[in-house]
């Protein structure tokens, strides 16, 4: 505009067009200035802390990408085949200060081919550590190598099957690593450090080909967690993005993680509640599609694009999410002050107060209470916000929170008419929580194959935590036995099936 006030006009509508074009232009700078402040303090909302704790980045690398090389590794080795020298790790013995439990396998006392009776020659010992929850022990396992008198024949126990062919650690050691990184968001190297005080020399490396030998192996176990979520009527869908390390480059690219969850509890369902997690390299919407391909009902989501293609489909059903409604209008609230804002949040609120009511008793009685109580506040809700809109710019953020609201709104209503469904996605979000913790540890994936050792590990232990299960006595339980364990008997491993064995 005129730097010089000696230089405007004399002519008055000149003047006129000067003026509304600087009215015009103060309103464009005002509606960025609040754009700028309602961004800033969402971001200063969200923030973590003040300050996130450093890590050394190349412990991190390397772990990630350790675990990688042992998912992708065969699960079960011959016994009999020569280890690999160059990836072999000199093996340094258990320390002598932990306390031993011996057991003895005898081949018996008589020759299983003549009858003839045995004499002792020696004996051979494994010795593998174990973690019982608080202390270390190391599990003597004496195989007595035996002889008979009359026809020379040797004879000895076989070794019991183990999680890791060749390797020393026992089921619950790896239980207890698991869990301390994937619930407990210790990385690997730190868990090193750890047992370091205890005078136990575990390298990072070691562990991290345990975590992924541990994951392939459990894989079959998380495909089944996912096919009992895929049978439910409704699900919960969301993702979280993940750093990956790009192949080659020293960089790092967005991956995603997806989680699918079942849980019918709200509605005094039978089926366990159950959470199943997925990798991508990205957030292409054939990932949904493909995890999805065997599903058929409602899927609680927010407004994911990538989601449509199955709506499309039919055999999805959409439910659209209040609390990320409600989300919009508390950050409108507490960056602005909007009276408006304000008022919408009671509003829902409102519908929150219903649902109180609602939870837990069985779904026609659920789709009753709505149709009665919900229904007119969703009804009133909706011409309420469309009456807002219409008194304000629908560029400033409320504008765009109205706007938001007015179009899930008509993709939550089903939400009345059933009673197997819930007003908000909320069940999905609680199942990213987990890993929005976890990478402010890990910080990003060394690979893909890494990724779904992750997906896998968080499948188990989250589905446990919500069946109230101790994560790690259920692992322990699972990495005992699924060495033998019949693929097709796979479901007897399920993490409700324990409970109810351990009851």
């Amino acid at each position: 505009m005129l730097d010089d006030a000696q230089e405007l006009p004399n002519d008055p509508a000149i003047l006129k067009d000067l003026v509304a074009s600087l009215a015009s232009e103060l309103k464009s700078r005002d509606l960025l200035i609040e754009k700028l402040k309602h961004q800033l303090a969402g971001q200063r909302r969200h923030r973590f802390g003040a300050r996130s704790e450093s890590l050394d980045q190349l412990e991190l690398t390397l772990e990630e990408e350790e675990i990688a090389l042992a998912a992708e590794a065969p699960v079960r080795q011959d016994t009999a085949a020569a280890p690999d020298k160059k990836r072999q790790p000199k093996r340094r013995p258990l320390p002598d200060h932990l306390p031993r439990n011996e057991t003895v396998l005898s081949a018996g006392d008589a020759c299983a081919d003549c009858g003839g009776r045995l004499k002792r020659l020696g004996e051979d010992v494994t010795e593998e550590l174990e973690y019982i929850p608080g202390r270390f022990v190391v599990n003597r396992i004496v195989r007595p190598r035996m002889a008979c008198t009359c026809c020379e024949t040797f004879h000895q126990a076989e070794l019991p099957s183990r999680p890791i062919e060749r390797g020393r650690p026992g089921p619950g050691l790896l239980a207890h690593v698991l869990v301390s990184k994937y619930a407990d968001h210790l990385p690997l190297y730190r868990q090193s450090q750890m047992f370091g005080r205890e005078g136990i020399e575990l390298d990072r490396s070691t562990l991290a080909d345990w975590v992924g030998k541990s994951a392939a192996l459990l894989e079959p176990l998380a495909d089944a967690i996912g096919r009992h979520v895929l049978r439910g009527e409704a699900i919960f869908a969301d993702d979280t993005p993940v750093k990956m390390q790009a192949p080659g480059t020293g960089k790092t690219k967005t991956a995603r993680l997806w989680a699918y969850a079942r849980d019918e509890r709200p509605w005094a369902g039978d089926a366990p509640p159950a959470a199943w997690y997925r990798f991508s390299t990205d957030r292409k919407a054939e990932r949904p599609g493909d995890h999805l391909k065997e599903f058929e009902g409602w899927m609680h989501a927010d407004g994911y694009a990538g989601f449509e293609e199955l709506y499309r489909s039919g055999r999805v059903r959409e439910v659209a999410c209040m609390a990320h409604i409600r989300r919009k209008f508390v950050d409108v609230q507490q960056s602005q002050g909007s009276a408006i804002a304000e008022e919408a949040i009671k509003r829902i609120a409102d519908l929150y107060g219903v649902e109180k009511q609602a939870r837990g008793k069985p779904p026609d009685e659920r789709a009753r209470i709505r149709q009665e109580k919900a229904k007119p506040t969703l009804d009133d809700l909706e011409v309420w916000l469309g009456a807002q809109l219409r008194r304000i710019s629908a560029k400033t953020p409320l504008g765009g929170a109205i706007r938001y609201a007015i179009t899930r709104l008509k993709r939550l209503r089903p939400y009345i008419d059933h009673g197997i469904l819930e007003l908000d996605n909320n069940t999905a979000e609680r199942a990213m929580r987990p890993i929005a913790l976890g990478r402010k540890n890990y910080l990003f994936m060394g690979s893909e194959g890494g990724g779904q050792s992750a997906a896998i590990a968080y499948t188990l232990i989250e589905t446990a935590k919500l069946n109230g299960i101790d994560p790690q006595a259920w692992l322990t339980d699972v990495l005992d036995r699924i060495a033998d364990h019949k693929i097709n008997r796979i479901d007897e491993l399920l993490p409700w099936h324990y409970a109810q064995a351990s009851a």
